[in-house]
């Protein structure tokens, strides 16, 4: 069902709830989910598939997701309601904001950090200490070596930053 059955759901004693939107390149649908499971009253545990490897010093906010086969490396940090997909890397001393989505595949270096709403594209490869901005996108297959704005997107296939001196 819809939004409609929260009101039963809670009167029924349920207290905890998942948000099942994923990474559909446009986050706001995915944060529209959540504002209404927490208005509803509801809690959204941290979600860690099984076959996931979450290192001992890695934070989970509430809300986060893992699946199957990713793996957070030590002292990462990863915010609510952000997702972390199948066979991704989250490497040591990540930093995941707010709703951010690791696609499955992708590799974030060590430091990497993902404003809120980030969304990195399936097999992207993420330099150490790059910075993606609130609400960047970046493309399947991208290699991100500098860091991308708020709002920015890095074409899928591409190299980050754009430079035309360069011929790779």
């Amino acid at each position: 069902g819809g939004m409609e059955m929260l009101s039963n759901l809670r009167a029924q004693g349920i207290r905890l709830a998942a948000n099942a939107v994923g990474g559909i390149g446009d986050a706001r649908s995915r944060v529209r989910v959540f504002q209404r499971l927490i208005e509803g009253g509801f809690a959204c545990p941290t979600i860690v598939h099984p076959a996931a490897f979450v290192e001992p010093s890695a934070l989970l906010s509430p809300g986060a997701q893992v699946m199957p086969h990713a793996y957070i490396g030590s002292e990462s940090e990863i915010g609510f309601g952000a997702i972390v997909n199948t066979s991704a890397v989250v490497s040591h001393d990540c930093r995941l904001a707010a709703y951010a989505n690791v696609s499955p595949g992708a590799l974030l270096a060590g430091g990497v950090q993902l404003g809120e709403s980030a969304l990195v594209g399936m097999g992207a490869t993420l330099n150490l200490g790059v910075i993606v901005g609130d609400g960047a996108r970046v493309g399947n297959s991208a290699v991100v070596k500098e860091d991308v704005p708020a709002g920015g997107i890095v074409h899928a296939g591409s190299v980050w930053p754009v430079r035309s001196h360069e011929t790779e």
